[in-house]
C-alpha cells in the first residue's frame, strides 16, 4: 500500500513540477510577446487576462509542490515546541493532526470552489478568446483538489510509517 501511495505521490509531483515549468514558460513568452507587440502599436485584449489566469494556475501548482515538501505556510509556534520534545509519539500525533486538519480544510475549499464553478458554468459567459468563464474559474477547484490530494497522501504516509516526515529541498 505504501508503494502505491508513493507512486501516486510521485506522479502528482511530476505533474505539478512540469505543469509549473510549462506555465512559467508560457507566462514569460506571452509577457515578452505583449511587450514586443506594444512597441509596434498592437495590444491584444486577450493577452493580459490569459497571463493573469496562468499565474493563478502556477500558484496552485507551486502550492502543490510546497505541500508535498512540507514547506507550505503554517504556524510554527506549537510545532517548534513539539519538535523539541523527545516524545516520538507526541511528534507523530501532532504531525498527523495538522495534516488531517489541512486535508479537511482543503477538502471543504475544494467542494466550495466546485460549487462556485457549477454556478459560473450555469450563469457565466465567454470571457476572452471565447473561453467560458467557468473554465477559468475551474482553476480553483482543480488547484484545491491537487493540494488536497497532496495533503491526503502525506497523511496516509504519516499514519502508515510512524516515522518523521522528511523535508526535501524544492
Amino acid at each position: 500500500m505504501q508503494k502505491v501511495i508513493q507512486v501516486f505521490d510521485d506522479m502528482l509531483e511530476r505533474f505539478s513540477r512540469w505543469g509549473l515549468i510549462l506555465c512559467l514558460f508560457v507566462i514569460l513568452s506571452l509577457a515578452v510577446l505583449g511587450i514586443c507587440l506594444r512597441w509596434i502599436g498592437l495590444s491584444p485584449l486577450w493577452l493580459e487576462p490569459l497571463v493573469r489566469h496562468l499565474v493563478f494556475l502556477s500558484a496552485f501548482l507551486g502550492g502543490s509542490l510546497a505541500t508535498s515538501k512540507g514547506v507550505h505556510i503554517k504556524v510554527d509556534l506549537l510545532t517548534k515546541l513539539v519538535e523539541s520534545s523527545s516524545s516520538k509519539c507526541l511528534q507523530w500525533f501532532h504531525r498527523n493532526i495538522i495534516l488531517m486538519f489541512c486535508f479537511i480544510t482543503t477538502l471543504v475549499l475544494m467542494k466550495t470552489s466546485f460549487d462556485f464553478f457549477l454556478v459560473e458554468k450555469e450563469f457565466g459567459a465567454p470571457a476572452f478568446l471565447k473561453i467560458h468563464s467557468a473554465y477559468l474559474v475551474g482553476i480553483i477547484p482543480f488547484g484545491m483538489g491537487l493540494i488536497c490530494l497532496r495533503f491526503f497522501n502525506q497523511l496516509l504516509k504519516g499514519l502508515m510509517t510512524g516515522e518523521k516526515r522528511e523535508h526535501h529541498s524544492l
